[in-house]
């Protein structure tokens, strides 16, 4: 049976900061969106409130801007690699994260299957955010359902990699998990543990398991 490899993105796949921040980098306002992110790691604040918040921040943003940060952003190394190795596998792989859906969908280019990020407008912004749009952890593991039914596959097939509480329904419910650079959030939840630059070591943890 083919596997499904679901991969958060802040975090995981970026190392030590999320999409959000590099994004608000460009614009000279990376501290105010490291706030957001710890408000909302704390729980002081949840997605939806996280979504309008950033919106505001972002109100000068162009494709530009995008670029430069998608461009700039410190990913893991070998991730096209991985998602090459799985997909000749005939394996799937996919990213769920609660970053902007505008900034996620760029791994398309990379060779993931699908891609799903919090639901924002087309930059530059022209439309409201719709706050309902806004994933929570609870939205991956419908997500992951979703992707199962289209890839023709079952949680028992799914292996997730993440960094922190956002995955945390995500690894109770499928057999096989990575975290990687993780917080204290996945401790002992994990199958196996990564610390480290490069998604291929990440992988092959589990790349011998079927």
């Amino acid at each position: 049976m083919a596997r499904l490899h679901l991969f958060d993105l802040d975090g995981t796949l970026l190392h030590g900061t999320t999409a959000p921040v590099e994004i608000s980098r460009q614009l000279g306002l990376e501290a105010e969106t490291v706030a957001l992110d710890r408000a909302i790691g704390a729980g002081l604040i949840g997605p939806r409130e996280y979504a309008a918040q950033v919106y505001d921040l972002w109100a000068g943003l162009t494709e530009a801007h995008v670029t430069a940060a998608f461009d700039a952003a410190p990913w893991l190394t070998r991730i096209r690699e991985v998602w090459a190795e799985i997909r000749s596998a005939g394996e799937y792989c996919a990213v769920v994260s609660l970053s902007p859906s505008f900034f996620v969908e760029r791994l398309l280019e990379w060779g993931a299957h699908a891609t799903h990020g919090s639901r924002f407008p087309a930059v530059p912004f022209t439309e409201p955010v719709d706050p309902a749009g806004a994933l929570s952890a609870a939205a991956k593991v419908t997500i992951a359902d979703r992707l199962c039914a289209e890839f023709g596959v079952a949680r028992a097939d799914c292996v997730a990699y993440g960094d922190s509480s956002s995955d945390k329904e995500l690894f109770a419910v499928v057999p096989v998990s990575v975290a990687v650079n993780a917080d204290g959030h996945l401790a002992g939840l994990a199958t196996h543990s990564y610390i480290g630059r490069d998604l291929w070591d990440a992988y092959e943890l589990v790349a011998g398991l079927s």
